[in-house]
């Protein structure tokens, strides 16, 4: 069953909201930088949203109880409940879903709270440390944010959150629990233990003396992941209720798939196998075919294993070479938010019929065989997907298709 996208909303590097996040990927504007936060941590670039004022858009004792993370994701659900045309005051919130991905939560609470419990001990703790930090309280503070009552969960599956969050969302509209859902991720600023971890594991650039060309996806000269902050939401409704209150249908969410690797705490499976499960269960559910394809969004994180895992996959199962894009070139890793950002993009591919560059790309690995632009291409998208893959073997994709 296919379900529609009726609103769409976009906190990422690439600038606030959906034409600016649009026009950065479009043009292939790269965000990374130099991440003064990030002093003395072994990597110190990072992809930030600009200009985010909290206190400004909420009030500074309303922001002052959320997490960055959620932060992030209250502004992102706003944009998008405007562009689908959707009041929270006067809608049956009991039919309401929040589905949300998260790869960390509330990680820069507990980070500050941890080092004034080090330095002072227990009774310097906030209350707000567990409401903050909690990784629910994403989806929870969403929930009562929008008058949202129905079911209300946080996805968990490292960096195909947002993903798999959407294609939870989608089952409960086919399953009749709800008749609207707010569905996507978010990921908060990224703290100095988390940085160092990744650094620790040898994931991240350490292209300090060029950080705008350091997330360089399938580029021969690559050497880590870009890591970044933002959320991507998408309204989803069943079509014939979005038809009958006369709402703009973005595009369609067809199918949906998931798996698991089985294999490694981190490394992907080399031949790709669980990705490609969950590509062909994608494509199953939308009742297409591999030749079906015209544009993929892939995972495509910059890290060699990452890449030549997704590309191997991709050139066994679309040997006609639909283009292939990595936006994480322009935004960096935006983790639990990833997959849900990137969703939103595939959505305005399909719908504007534009195939996004993949940025920084100056020369393709010689071992990556795949059909990637590094200009936007102007070119129908009849079906595209939506690929993610996470730690601990995760994978999902969705197939996305115009209205």
């Amino acid at each position: 069953m296919d379900v529609a996208v009726t609103g769409l909303g976009l906190v990422t590097p690439g600038g606030i909201g959906v034409e600016a996040s649009w026009d950065a990927i479009t043009n292939g504007k790269p965000t990374a930088a130099i991440d003064p936060s990030l002093d003395g941590c072994p990597v110190r670039i990072s992809s930030l949203v600009p200009g985010f004022d909290a206190d400004e858009l909420f009030g500074a004792r309303r922001a002052l109880r959320m997490d960055r993370v959620t932060q992030l994701a209250v502004a992102a659900v706003n944009e998008a409940l405007q562009d689908a045309g959707l009041d929270p005051r006067t809608w049956d919130g009991a039919r309401v879903a929040v589905v949300l991905g998260s790869g960390q939560g509330g990680i820069t609470t507990l980070d500050e709270q941890y080092a004034l419990f080090a330095e002072r001990g227990a009774k310097a703790i906030s209350p707000l440390l567990l409401p903050k930090h909690l990784i629910n309280m994403v989806a929870g503070v969403v929930s009562i944010e929008f008058n949202a009552a129905g079911p209300s969960l946080v996805t968990a599956t490292a960096c195909a959150s947002g993903t798999t969050a959407i294609g939870m969302a989608r089952d409960l509209l086919i399953l009749d629990r709800c008749d609207i859902a707010v569905a996507g991720g978010s990921e908060g600023r990224l703290t100095p233990l988390y940085m160092s971890g990744f650094a620790q594991m040898k994931a991240l650039s350490r292209r300090h003396d060029d950080p705008a060309a350091a997330s360089r996806p399938f580029d021969a000269d690559r050497d880590g992941f870009v890591a970044g902050e933002g959320a991507g939401i998408l309204i989803l409704e069943r079509i014939a209720d979005a038809q009958a209150r006369k709402a703009r249908i973005r595009g369609l969410i067809t199918g949906y798939g998931a798996s698991s690797d089985a294999l490694h705490i981190t490394s992907p499976h080399p031949e790709g196998a669980g990705a490609q499960s969950a590509v062909l269960a994608a494509l199953r559910d939308a009742g297409a075919t591999p030749g079906d394809v015209a544009h993929i969004n892939a995972h495509g994180t910059a890290t060699r294993q990452n890449d030549l895992a997704e590309s191997v996959m991709l050139e066994r199962n679309f040997p006609h070479h639909p283009y292939v894009t990595s936006t994480k070139g322009v935004t960096g890793h935006l983790l639990g938010a990833a997959g849900a950002v990137e969703a939103a993009f595939t959505v305005l591919a399909v719908e504007q019929g534009i195939t996004p560059p993949t940025a920084n790309l100056q020369t393709l690995d010689s071992d990556i065989h795949l059909n990637v632009p590094t200009t936007a291409v102007s070119t129908p998208v009849p079906l595209a997907l939506s690929n993610s893959f996470g730690f601990g073997g995760h994978n999902a994709v969705l197939a996305i298709a115009p209205p």
